[in-house]
């Protein structure tokens, strides 16, 4: 069963890049520029002054236009990354 873990915690890189933490301390950068341009909704992100508006809003991050990405995949994403970094070192 999955065990929903929270964004407790965002800070803008670079790019589309944020380092997002969680609830249970888990933690990494996260490149988001797959989700610009995957609909509607996320077509503002493009503008990097707009991107950098995120906010953590219901346990995820999210935008002033209502755009936001699941926790669960926001997670998914940290785990791959960090799994990543470890396996270059």
């Amino acid at each position: 069963m999955w065990n929903l873990n929270e964004v407790t915690s965002i800070e803008y890189r670079n790019g589309y890049v944020y380092h997002v933490v969680f609830d249970d301390g888990l933690g990494g950068d996260i490149d988001l520029s797959g989700y610009i341009g995957s609909g509607p909704i996320f077509s503002p992100l493009k503008d990097l002054a707009y991107f950098r508006k995120a906010r953590i809003e219901g346990g995820t991050i999210s935008w002033p236009n209502g755009a936001d990405i699941a926790p669960e995949a926001l997670y998914e994403d940290v785990e791959s990354a960090n799994k990543q970094v470890q396996a270059t070192r």
